[in-house]
């Protein structure tokens, strides 16, 4: 359960200081607008992303048992964040978050992170592709420049919402997220090393004041970012609500540890070194258990951006404690700038990752899976969309379970790495 940072700082090297350090300036240029991506998206204010990011971002690197992990704010989370919010508010999400950090830290000390290796993968790949859906869905809002109140958390009445006020979309704003999404799209099949994410969202919040002036921009819509960390604070906590946020502070910190396993297991694969299922877990506890005491969002390792962080060259624990100093000091000196990129770009970026997590390209691998495989995952997926994301894990988990036990499979699978990337496989 030992930190990696105890043992890849023993011989390090100021060649290796000088690599890390240009990845995680790599790694934040990425993390910044997509950190404030998912807290709209979350219905959260923007600034939590960015402070998520920082905070848990900087523990989950210096206490996690990865070389490389990237911690922060992910797409994984929107669903179950957007719906606690909805139901109980902001400060309900924040002691959900509490929960979920304490339950991931004690199972960590209990040494319980290969037992979630047997999650089946047709339910990893379930929820991931409903989370996929619900996330793009809720995107239309702000991408076609539609106004309105809140959404509704739940689909179907999302769905009707948006149905309700697609009157009121501005031409501009939707071809203006639909050009983001193509642009990012195209360059990045040409040039995948390139942070397209990163460069046309700064474009087209560099261009709209000139060319889209209707287009608003987070400041614009959610006010000015602060510039700093929050004091921390404990939130505050009805014990009346806690037993209604039990099924959030579980599925958060499910989520956390699957997420957290599968971007080490990327990482691993990347780099071939090993690492320490365990101490991650006890990072993401407490990450999860630090956030939202400066406000912020649930965290876990992020896989797109651990493999950014490999491909930049990122080599030990320091290139994501560099990343998250990097946007603090956004944070500080440049925050008008954040605020001013253009909701219809971030929207845009929110789609391409709902994309990318679908993973469309293995569609004819899934279709060629045993039927009770296919069915499981389908299942899953329905689940997540039309359900609950709680229901969705717990009955997807059951039966994948039971159909292990009946083929006679003990030993855990030897998960899918969900992202296809390059990367150097040297230490």
């Amino acid at each position: 359960m030992k930190p990696k940072i105890l043992t890849t700082i023993v011989g390090y090297t100021p060649r290796q200081f000088g690599a890390d350090a240009l990845a995680g300036l790599t790694v934040a240029l990425v993390a910044l607008p997509l950190s404030i991506a998912i807290a709209i998206a979350s219905v959260a204010p923007p600034a939590a992303g960015l402070v998520t990011a920082v905070i848990a971002g900087f523990l989950i690197s210096a206490l996690g048992g990865s070389r490389v992990q990237i911690g922060g704010p992910t797409g994984a989370f929107i669903v179950v964040v957007y719906g606690v919010i909805h139901d109980h508010g902001y400060d309900s999400l924040l002691v959900a978050t509490l929960m979920a950090g304490v339950i991931l830290l004690v199972a960590g000390l209990l040494r319980a992170g290969r037992l979630i290796r047997h999650v089946p993968e047709a339910v990893i790949d379930g929820f991931t592709i409903g989370i996929a859906i619900v996330i793009a869905v809720a995107q239309t809002k702000d991408l076609a420049g539609m106004t309105g109140g809140a959404l509704p958390a739940d689909f179907l009445p999302k769905v009707e919402a948006l149905w309700a006020i697609s009157d009121t979309i501005d031409p501009v704003a939707l071809i203006l997220g639909l050009c983001c999404v193509t642009a990012i799209l195209v360059l990045r099949r040409f040039a995948p090393k390139i942070p397209w994410l990163v460069i046309v969202v700064a474009l087209a919040s560099i261009a709209a004041p000139f060319a889209f002036p209707t287009v608003e921009t987070v400041a614009g819509h959610y006010g000015a970012l602060p510039k700093g960390l929050p004091f921390p604070a404990m939130p505050e906590i009805e014990l009346g609500k806690v037993p209604q946020l039990i099924p959030a502070a579980l599925t958060i910190a499910f989520l956390a540890g699957i997420e957290s396993l599968l971007s080490a297991i990327v990482a691993h694969r990347m780099i071939g070194a090993a690492h320490r299922s365990n101490a991650e877990l006890i990072a993401q506890g407490v990450a999860n258990i630090a956030s939202p005491l400066f406000g912020g969002l649930p965290a876990t390792g992020a896989i797109a951006r651990t493999a950014t962080n490999v491909n930049a060259g990122g080599r030990t624990p320091v290139a994501g404690m560099i990343h998250a100093l990097v946007i603090l000091g956004a944070l500080a000196i440049a925050a008008p700038l954040a605020g001013a990129l253009v909701l219809p770009a971030l929207a845009a970026l929110l789609v391409v990752t709902a994309w990318t997590m679908s993973e469309p390209h293995r569609w004819p691998e899934r279709l060629r899976l045993p039927r009770s495989e296919l069915a499981l995952l389908l299942l899953t997926a329905v689940l997540t969309v039309f359900a609950d994301l709680t229901v969705a894990i717990a009955v997807g988990t059951m039966i994948g379970l039971a159909l292990k036990l009946a083929r006679g499979e003990i030993d855990p699978p030897d998960w899918h790495v969900p992202v296809r990337w390059g990367g150097n496989k040297k230490d």
